[in-house]
């Protein structure tokens, strides 16, 4: 099975860098990401019109680099969590996780037994390099699936904040991820971004994925936030998004080069 790169730099002690896609899903991108130094990426299906051929092909393309693969889901259900798992990513993100019940359901569907409930899909597809294996070596299989699966759970309401410890604790869940534009709206502060008690929630997040040795994602977009959020102890980053970094780079240039020509 591909080594998941997301968690082999944590368990070295180092901070796994990556990137969101929301809008290109063409056959160059996983390579482009590769030079730029990806070690992870997340493909949103919750926002996006992607779909779930969409999705498996970015998934194929993005196995035959070193990066590790996630896709967040448009919900916790579990036919959007195996299918996007047996299409072989290496983890699954799933939005506003707000009880252990939840977050419960995130991983029975992610994980096999014993820590999940994942119907088997082995030996016959991606998730397991269209190798075959004997029937006898299935709880070696699943072993090393579960050990290499990353569940993820987004938080992003106070109620996922105020439960956050429960989830985390929660044998299956890999990392916690704070979404912060929806953790600040759902407080009713939308944008406040330096309100105490937005950022005491924050920190809650990371504080409480370190107490259980789990990395805290975040996603910033500039450098101050990045500067910001690395102090409130995130240890993992995902860079922004494909909209935004095409988006500002092309104004940028744009500008210029209007500003060049006298526009």
């Amino acid at each position: 099975m591909k080594p998941n790169r997301f968690k082999k730099l944590y368990a070295e002690g180092k901070v796994p860098v990556g990137h969101m896609l929301f809008e290109f899903t063409t056959r160059g991108i996983p390579e482009i990401m590769e030079v730029a130094g990806s070690d992870f990426v997340v493909i949103d299906m919750e926002h996006t019109a992607f779909n779930i051929a969409d999705t498996a092909n970015l998934i194929s393309w993005f196995r035959a680099t070193d990066i590790a693969v996630f896709v967040r889901v448009p919900e916790v259900h579990y036919s959007h969590i195996a299918r996007v798992m047996d299409s072989g990513a290496h983890g699954v993100m799933a939005p506003n996780v707000k009880t252990v019940e939840q977050a419960q359901a995130l991983v029975d569907a992610a994980k096999y037994q014993p820590i999940g409930q994942r119907g088997c899909y082995m030996g016959l597809g991606p998730n397991t390099d269209y190798r075959a294996f004997p029937p006898l070596e299935s709880r070696r299989v699943m072993d090393e699936a579960n050990e290499r699966a990353t569940v993820i759970c987004l938080i992003e309401h106070p109620e996922g904040v105020a439960n956050v410890d429960a989830i985390a604790a929660l044998p299956g869940v890999d990392a916690l991820c704070a979404g912060y534009a929806d953790l600040a709206q759902y407080m009713g502060i939308p944008g406040e971004f330096q309100n105490t008690e937005y950022l005491d929630a924050m920190r809650s997040i990371a504080d409480t994925a370190k107490r259980h040795d789990i990395p805290a994602i975040i996603q910033p977009g500039n450098e101050a936030q990045l500067e910001q959020w690395l102090g409130l102890g995130y240890t993992a980053i995902s860079w922004s998004c494909d909209i935004a970094v095409y988006r500002d780079a092309l104004k940028a240039a744009t500008d210029m080069t209007k500003k060049a020509v006298g526009r």
